[in-house]
């Protein structure tokens, strides 16, 4: 068995034509759906990225036992299971947050690496003392400020070194992705995951993509919207959005090339190929910018996934309504390869679902430590918030403590504990951490926090736009019925319940 995993990141499920969209030109997405199942209701878990890929590789919701930080020692990873089982695994990557504290020990269980340089706020190029006038001149500073060192004047920094489109990270990470190939499509066994950070902001396109949707805008660049309510005034909205959509349809045109080579050198009969992304991104939907600072609205937490697996091309182009999250793909890739699935896991494998239509799951809850739940039957959902959101009360599990780039600090660690095993962790105790408020944990990580506030109940195939809030008692009350079961089965802590409000 050979696998070809793509994971890009921020990927809106209605961007892609082959889920109903109009705006981007997307004809090797929707060329790929033609020789794959798709998944019609797959949603995300854990938010955002690390929290979703750790989901990823255990196979199981995180969100309520700890925020943002790195792969346990305890969990459960597909690439070291596959790895021990003789199967050969490689991650090619361009996301930075491996490298951060918060992102550490996921990279290390594949058998080999490729980490491609350059993307975001990565300390890729060293500069002391960068051009900042002519930085300012060229970024608008609402977007970029220079006035002092920051994430986003490394990021405008590193693109000093991208002048033509092989230098950008997006492009270099299938260009390794072609080498790997070339040296290993005769063997056999092996997992390839090429994971994109693209079309994560900033939305950065080589010109001939961004020349497709030209706007008109005669601005600085505006291609890094801060998580938040829309400030922007109608031109400038409408060029970051088309800022994102030369994005989306460079990553549809370099994805178009592994297709390319897939036809080339026939390799539809022996190689499974997924596609996915860990959330969405809001684009002036819902008046916001961003993710999870807001309830996790549709084009946050419903997003896309197509599988291609060899022994299915007789349901090439059909489409599953199961209810299905990205933890799921973890039992799926063990299963394309017969080996067990750890007890610990919670997510179902995908495989029965590429015969046909199986139901799987009653329900599929999302959330981000700290924040409001999503839950969710495929037809309603609900965004559960507790009755305060600013109150103490949770606590931080780990063996591991470190926010998205820095440890936890000493006040923090000064409250640390020694807590009994949950049932996912074999046996090991854990530190108990509180989790104080002003650490910075997304989202408050921005010295902001999460807004827009209040349970709601929305039908989202009577309205897919989630424009009507619904007032219905019944629905509400089974949605989280269905809520406290996925709690359960997860072992969540007692404290949880009671600072949502929850009977346990």
């Amino acid at each position: 068995m050979k696998t070809i995993f793509v994971l890009f990141d921020s990927l809106n499920r209605d961007a892609l034509g082959c889920y109903g969209g109009t705006g981007i030109a997307t004809p090797n997405f929707d060329r790929f759906a033609e020789r794959c199942v798709t998944f019609d209701r797959h949603y995300a878990g854990s938010l955002p990225c690390m929290p979703a890929r750790r989901d990823l590789h255990s196979g199981r919701l995180n969100f309520m036992h700890r925020s943002w930080g790195p792969l346990e020692p305890y969990d459960n990873s597909f690439a070291q299971i596959m790895k021990r089982k003789g199967v050969y695994t490689h991650l090619i990557t361009d996301h930075l947050h491996y490298f951060e504290d918060g992102g550490h020990g996921f990279h290390t269980k594949f058998s080999s690496y490729d980490y491609i340089r350059g993307q975001e706020y990565d300390p890729w190029v060293p500069m002391v003392a960068p051009p900042l006038d002519m930085i300012a001149e060229k970024f608008d500073q609402r977007h970029y400020n220079v006035k002092k060192p920051s994430k986003r004047l490394q990021h405008a920094i590193n693109r000093t070194e991208m002048q033509q489109e092989q230098d950008m990270p997006g492009p270099r990470c299938f260009a390794s992705a072609f080498d790997f190939l070339d040296r290993n499509r005769m063997a056999d066994n092996w997992f390839l995951m090429l994971e994109c950070f693209d079309p994560h902001e900033p939305f950065h396109a080589a010109d001939r993509f961004k020349e497709l949707y030209a706007t008109g805008y005669q601005g600085s660049i505006l291609d890094w919207p801060h998580y938040d309510r829309v400030a922007e005034n109608p031109e400038e909205m409408t060029e970051i959005r088309a800022n994102y959509a030369a994005l989306v349809a460079m990553c549809d045109d370099y994805f178009g090339k592994l297709l390319d080579y897939m036809d080339e050198h026939h390799m539809w009969d022996d190689t499974c190929v997924v596609l996915s992304t860990d959330h969405g991104f809001l684009l002036s939907e819902h008046g916001w910018w961003g993710k999870i600072r807001m309830p996790y609205y549709e084009e946050i937490s419903h997003i896309p996934l197509m599988i291609h697996h060899p022994d299915f091309k007789n349901r090439a182009g059909e489409r599953r309504l199961s209810l299905t999250q990205t933890g799921d793909l973890m039992p799926t890739f063990l299963d394309f390869y017969g080996l067990n699935i750890p007890g610990e896991v919670r997510a179902r494998s995908l495989l029965p679902l590429l015969e046909k239509d199986v139901r799987q799951r009653d329900v599929a809850a999302f959330g981000v430590f700290s924040g409001p739940i999503g839950v969710t039957d495929g037809e309603w959902v609900l965004y559960h918030y507790p009755p305060d959101i600013l109150a103490d009360g949770l606590v931080e599990y780990t063996l591991a403590p470190a926010h998205m780039a820095v440890p936890f600090d000493a006040e923090e660690l000064r409250t640390a504990r020694l807590a009994p095993p949950f049932d996912f962790t074999k046996g090991i105790p854990l530190l108990a951490i509180d989790a104080l408020r002003g650490v910075p944990r997304p989202p408050g990580n921005d010295g902001k926090g999460f807004e827009d506030l209040g349970t709601r109940l929305y039908n989202v195939i009577n309205d897919p736009k989630q424009e009507i809030t619904v007032e219905d008692a019944g629905h509400q009350a089974r949605l989280t019925r269905l809520l406290l079961g996925e709690l359960a089965a997860h072992d969540t802590p007692p404290e949880v319940y009671r600072w949502y409000g929850l009977t346990q």
